[in-house]
C-alpha cells in the first residue's frame, strides 16, 4: 500500500473531528433525554440520581457507539475512491481497439 497523500490525511483528519463533535452531540441529546423527566417533575431525589446516572452512561454508550461508526466507514470509503495509477498506452494508439 503507498503512503498517504496529504490530501488524504487532511481528510482523516476532518473524519476524525466529524466523528468526535457528532458524537458529542448525540451524547448530549440522548442524556438530556434521559435527564429531562428530573427536570420537568418533581421526583425523588433518589430517582433524580438514578436518571443522571442512567443517562451519563447512555451517553458515553452512545458516544462511543457513534464515534466507532463513524470511524468504521471512513478507511473502506477512502480506498474505493482512490483510484489507480494510469498506465500509458504504448505511442500513436488512441484506445484499445486502435
Amino acid at each position: 500500500m503507498s503512503p498517504r497523500t496529504q490530501a488524504e490525511r487532511d481528510a482523516v483528519t476532518v473524519e476524525i473531528g466529524y466523528a468526535l463533535v457528532s458524537g458529542v452531540l448525540v451524547a448530549a441529546a440522548t442524556f438530556a433525554g434521559v435527564l429531562l423527566p428530573a427536570l420537568l417533575l418533581e421526583l425523588p431525589a433518589r430517582a433524580e440520581h438514578m436518571l443522571f446516572r442512567v443517562g451519563a452512561v447512555l451517553g458515553a454508550l452512545v458516544f462511543a457507539v457513534r464515534v466507532m461508526h463513524v470511524l468504521w466507514r471512513f478507511p473502506r470509503r477512502a480506498e474505493e475512491q482512490r483510484l489507480p495509477p494510469v498506465q500509458p498506452g504504448p505511442p500513436g494508439r488512441t484506445g484499445p481497439d486502435s
